[in-house]
């Protein structure tokens, strides 16, 4: 197994990662802003106000989201698996 094909294998599983957290990460960055802006305009500083809508959005996301993440990690695991006769070499 040479140095290319270790960096070329942790470039994919980097990618995998950020590609599967893309979807939560941006729904709480979204919900956060407009609570933000909400809290800044109505002068409401409850702290539950900040994170029982962001927690709900992101369990929803998630669930949507759940069987193309399966997919991709089922596909990226399956070609990682196909390729282990070629890293043993």
């Amino acid at each position: 197994m040479t140095d290319a094909m270790i960096i070329g294998l942790a470039k994919e599983a980097v990618k995998i990662t950020l590609l599967l957290s893309l979807p939560l990460l941006t729904t709480a960055l979204i919900i956060g802003l407009g609570i933000s802006i909400f809290q800044a305009v109505t002068q409401i500083q409850e702290m539950t106000l900040t994170f029982v809508p962001k927690i709900l959005a992101m369990i929803l996301v998630f669930f949507f989201t759940l069987p193309w993440m399966l997919k991709k990690l089922t596909d990226f695991t399956s070609q990682l698996i196909l390729n282990i006769p070629g890293f043993i070499k």
